[in-house]
């Protein structure tokens, strides 16, 4: 299994959602070697074997190593693609960090390379690194089938696969379309969609996200199974004693402040609650290309009284932001899935989300408004603020409903999937046989 993170050391609901499916997978017999770009050391490994790309040389003066990367070449290096930052930006980068390709050829070709493991001015070359080690990886292990996880891990599940001939899964996490809308970046697109055309099977994390995968990717449908995704029970039971020590309701935003999240339609929705009721905190968790914009929309609109950015959060500190909030807000423009909302209903908060996530499609106890619509965003938020008959109806069953979806019962629909590629890799090798 590829995977770009996992927890503790995660940027987003990606590391979240492989923690869990491993776990899930164990549970049911099925062993895993989780290949990250960088371990750190701390991670739990109850689940899985993991190996940390980073303690992996190569000598590419081997006829094998080269060979590995002819395969994947088709990946333009040092691209300068950098996820979450906006044009300005980027383009600022750019001018003051212009990539020598020649350079970062020789450095991904390397004998030692470090990765960060990060998001940053380097991303394309650590994937082309991750995939070239990837295929030596797969050459010295023991597996039946490969499962690579969202767009930067797709050339090494391809590569793993070239090398060894098992049957190949891609998990379809997010899209490009999900993240930049219709300005889209060419490369991350190109490599979503060949990963999806060299595979055996593409997992979806939604119906919503298997539509889009047909639309705009022109994928065939018998080829695509949606798993929707699970939540973790929560482990720190000491968080359950926090205190929030004001006396104002709290309303809350957990995620990346970018686009896809839309936090402009949560802000808006704020001053329209604070206009009918000053007596309401409202906190955006998280960081983004869209942070300083929010800022400065928040201050225009005269709510910074009642509005805080309480910066990226990770691991306890999402749980206890919960066990402080009295609703959470989802107001996302595109989610393929989205974790989060679940996370919060676990921990007894009432949820609104946008009818634009693929969790939508599995929740029953949750207000569900279209992301554009800010007067009824505002009214849900408000209604669960001031009715506490509806408020509580919502934490009691919400909390029964999200304790049901467990990663294990999600792992039974993936061991399938792997189940059928691998019958169907041993037909097609008895047919050629013959």
């Amino acid at each position: 299994m590829f995977g770009w993170e996992f927890p503790p050391h995660i940027t987003g609901g990606l590391g979240t959602a492989c923690f869990g499916l491993t776990k899930g997978l164990t549970k049911h017999g099925t062993e895993v070697i989780f290949v990250v770009p960088k371990a750190y050391g701390d991670e739990n490994q109850e689940a899985v074997k993991l190996v940390n790309a980073s303690d992996i040389t190569i000598d590419y003066e081997d006829t094998t190593y080269q060979e590995y990367w002819n395969r994947i070449t088709y990946m333009e290096i040092g691209s300068n693609l950098i996820p979450y930052v906006g044009p300005e930006e980027f383009k600022h980068i750019v001018e003051q960090n212009e990539l020598d390709s020649i350079e970062k050829e020789k450095s991904v070709l390397s004998k030692k390379f470090t990765f960060s493991g990060k998001y940053g001015k380097d991303l394309m070359d650590e994937v082309s690194r991750y995939a070239l080690i990837s295929s030596a990886v797969a050459a010295n292990s023991s597996f039946d089938v490969i499962h690579a996880h969202d767009w930067l891990t797709y050339p090494a599940g391809i590569a793993a696969k070239s090398v060894s001939g098992k049957p190949l899964i891609v998990h379809m996490h997010a899209t490009e379309f999900d993240r930049s809308g219709e300005n889209i970046n060419q490369s991350v697109y190109d490599i979503e969609r060949k990963g999806m055309e060299e595979a055996d099977k593409v997992i979806t994390v939604s119906n919503l996200t298997r539509k889009l995968v047909i639309e705009k990717y022109g994928i065939d449908p018998n080829k695509i199974v949606t798993v929707h995704n699970a939540v973790e029970p929560i482990l720190n039971k000491g968080a359950s004693g926090v205190k929030k020590n004001i006396n104002e309701k709290i309303v809350s935003f957990v995620g990346r402040i970018t686009f896809q999240k839309g936090p402009e339609y949560f802000i808006e929705a704020a001053k329209k609650v604070l206009d009918a009721d000053n007596n309401v905190r409202f906190v955006m968790a998280g960081s983004g290309d869209m942070l300083n914009k929010m800022i400065s929309r928040v201050a225009h609109l005269r709510i910074a009284k009642n509005f805080h950015f309480a910066g990226f959060l990770k691991g306890d500190d999402v749980d206890k932001m919960f066990l402080m909030s009295d609703v959470f807000v989802m107001p996302s423009v595109s989610e393929p899935f989205g974790i989060v909302p679940l996370e919060a209903m676990r921990s007894n908060v009432p949820v609104v989300i946008s009818k634009q996530s693929g969790v939508s499609e599995i929740l029953i106890h949750a207000l569900k408004v279209d992301f554009w619509d800010i007067d009824a965003l505002a009214d849900s938020i408000y209604g669960l603020l001031h009715y506490n008959a509806l408020s509580k109806v919502f934490r009691k069953f919400g909390k029964e409903e999200v304790d049901n979806l467990k990663w294990e019962n999600a792992a039974v629909k993936v061991n399938d999937v792997y189940r059928s590629v691998v019958n169907e890799t041993e037909i097609i090798k008895g047919a050629a046989a013959l």
